[in-house]
């Protein structure tokens, strides 16, 4: 099973729930809500245990926020379109043109490292590890979404050119 099957399989992605997924609210608030789960574990040494309330809220608005939004069944805006493209990606890597496939490594080993540098900075309490890290991450789901993109107008572009034929 390859890693993006895996990962639709973990929040349970059947087709609605990915519609759900593709809302623009839910992009949005799911990029938001790292920070929520990051603060307090940083802080952890002054909220001491209260510091487990919002991680906890955290983890569980970010495994509910791919369903808690309504449908789109037709995308319009480039969040709506990027995670349709994910879902396409998803379900075959052959859909993604070749130039695509070596930036979304890129960007997936670019997040990979932003997440262990973030990590670092929370283990050792120290901001600018933490912070870099999480920007390292934002900036590289935020590129991905991007690629993704293109991925599904490529694929409307395909699909219109084979119904012309």
């Amino acid at each position: 099973m390859k890693l993006t099957q895996a990962a639709a399989a973990t929040f349970g992605l059947d087709d609605d729930s990915w519609k759900r997924h593709a809302n623009a609210w839910s992009v949005w608030t799911r990029m938001a809500g790292l920070a929520p789960i990051l603060l307090p574990i940083y802080f952890r040494d002054t909220l001491g245990w209260w510091a487990a309330a919002p991680i906890a809220a955290g983890v569980i608005w970010m495994w509910i926020n791919p369903h808690a939004f309504k449908p789109v069944h037709e995308p319009r805006s480039w969040a709506e379109k990027g995670i349709y493209g994910e879902k396409m990606y998803a379900a075959d890597h052959s859909l993604a043109a070749e130039a695509h496939r070596p930036a979304l490594r890129w960007l997936i080993a670019m997040a990979a490292a932003g997440a262990a540098i973030m990590v670092y900075g929370l283990v050792r309490v120290e901001a600018w590890p933490a912070v870099f890290g999480w920007a390292l991450v934002f900036v590289s789901q935020l590129w991905q979404i991007d690629r993704f993109v293109a991925i599904y107008e490529e694929g409307l572009r395909r699909a219109a050119a084979t119904t012309q034929s």
